[in-house]
């Protein structure tokens, strides 16, 4: 081994040891935690016992498991339909050399870069029953003689917090999008435009065609980024009302935190962290095809 190469991996060092610490060993305990039987009694005790995959059976015939995850799975796919529509939309309309949509994309990042709990704070007060901005709007146009409990109910709630989420990942969805076009060849618009093609024509037989690759990867990812929300959901409503708006991420932190079982809430997070790592199969998969 040359002496070059030797230095090379003693700068990888630090970054190998950081992630050993802040992601594989936490990944790691979390198996080995939703296998034992720890809750608040057992769990400053050096001798746990373990009870294999018995927490694995108790979440599966919980009724809160399966609601948290019909709950994310709406809440997913609700988001990534207006995400992706109006990011896709944005991505089209400001893909021009102009000062002006240079300065609209810009100022369209602003919700992707802001944290997502001061995000949740603002939707928060947008949604409040009394002198939230949703309220007072649909009241002056006359679509509604008394305000919405929007964070009150279980389907307004959730409705509440997917349109927060979507303000958010607008822009993640738009800048792909965007860099997207930017690898599509001009000269292939200017010969279908000398060929008589319109703008709709060039639309679905060019643009769609070659920008398939990256509504792969953004609905991959996105679907990765919103199925692990968890910040936006429990500030604006904590789950509630009545477990109506729990994801199996909130579920999963209430079975730790709040009713102090361990072992089942590790189980939870288990059970997330296998669906997104499918997904995350699927998304390499689809990459490799596209590079191939």
């Amino acid at each position: 081994m040359r002496r070059s190469d030797k230095v090379g991996y003693w700068f990888v060092v630090p970054a190998f040891l950081f992630m050993a610490m802040f992601m594989f060993y936490p990944v790691v305990y979390n198996a080995i935690l939703s296998m034992q039987h720890v809750d608040v009694m057992t769990l400053l005790s050096k001798e746990k016992e373990f009870v294999l995959f018995d927490n694995y059976v108790k979440i599966f015939k919980d009724k809160m498991f399966w609601n948290s995850l019909k709950n994310t799975f709406i809440f997913t796919i609700g988001s990534i339909a207006f995400q992706f529509g109006i990011g896709f939309f944005l991505a089209v309309l400001f893909n021009r050399e102009s000062k002006g949509f240079k300065f609209m994309r810009a100022v369209m990042m602003v919700p992707y870069i802001m944290p997502a709990t001061v995000s949740a704070i603002l939707f928060k007060f947008i949604f409040n029953v009394s002198g939230g901005i949703a309220n007072e709007a649909l009241m002056a146009l006359g679509m509604i003689k008394e305000p919405i409990e929007w964070l009150l109910t279980g389907r307004t709630a959730m409705i509440s917090v997917i349109i927060g989420n979507i303000w958010c990942g607008i822009p993640f969805n738009m800048i792909l999008i965007s860099t997207g076009l930017t690898t599509i060849p001009t000269e292939l618009y200017e010969s279908a435009a000398l060929d008589g093609a319109g703008k709709v024509q060039t639309f679905f037989k060019i643009t769609l065609p070659l920008l398939r690759p990256t509504i792969e990867s953004v609905l991959i990812l996105g679907f990765i980024y919103t199925f692990k929300v968890y910040d936006l959901v429990y500030v604006m409503t904590s789950g509630g009302p009545v477990n109506s708006t729990h994801m199996l991420s909130t579920y999963s932190y209430k079975l730790s935190f709040e009713l102090f079982r361990y072992s089942d809430g590790a189980a939870v997070a288990n059970v997330l962290l296998v669906i997104l790592l499918i997904v995350g199969v699927f998304y390499l998969r689809a990459t490799k095809e596209d590079n191939e």
